[in-house]
């Protein structure tokens, strides 16, 4: 059990909803591995002139998907990778095998992994933590174009009139 006093939390801040602001973000992947999205999400949120808010990442593919993890040590992603085989290996009679055998197994790590995340976006800043970064997870053994739909809803800076 963990005590009271190990325990911190800041006072609640509130802000008003002022924009929702979109972008498709196209990522043409190499196949199989992880693409670091990282800056070209804070890409969007500065032209976004974000303040206070979320903001959603969507991919909008069923054999790929989104995590953040380690952005320090790239055996993390190696590592990531050996555990996905394993739990969906290709080497299995799968019923869905049409579209070749990486195909179900994509779509297993897919529904571990998921197809969205959400990041606070405090002062104009995503609020990752320092070793976090943002991933696209392909699944598939041969390069695919991939789309992900990036929404911040909050409040942001108004462009001068």
């Amino acid at each position: 059990m963990t005590s009271a006093k190990s325990i911190t939390r800041s006072a609640p801040s509130s802000v008003q909803a002022t924009a929702i602001v979109s972008s498709l973000l196209t990522v043409q992947t190499q196949g199989r591995g992880f693409t670091d999205l990282t800056s070209e999400v804070v890409k969007f949120v500065a032209e976004a002139r974000a303040r206070d808010g979320a903001l959603t990442l969507f991919i909008r593919h069923t054999s790929a998907s989104l995590t953040i993890q380690e952005n320090a040590d790239p055996s993390v992603l190696v590592d990531l990778t050996t555990a996905l085989a394993r739990l969906a290996p290709e080497n299995v009679p799968w019923t869905h095998d049409t579209e070749g055998p990486d195909d179900m197994p994509a779509h297993i790590k897919t529904m571990l992994t998921g197809p969205s995340l959400q990041v606070p976006v405090v002062n104009g800043k995503l609020a990752l933590g320092t070793w976090q970064a943002i991933y696209l997870i392909e699944h598939r053994a041969r390069p695919h174009r991939r789309e992900v739909v990036l929404q911040f809803i909050g409040s942001n800076e108004q462009t001068p009139k």
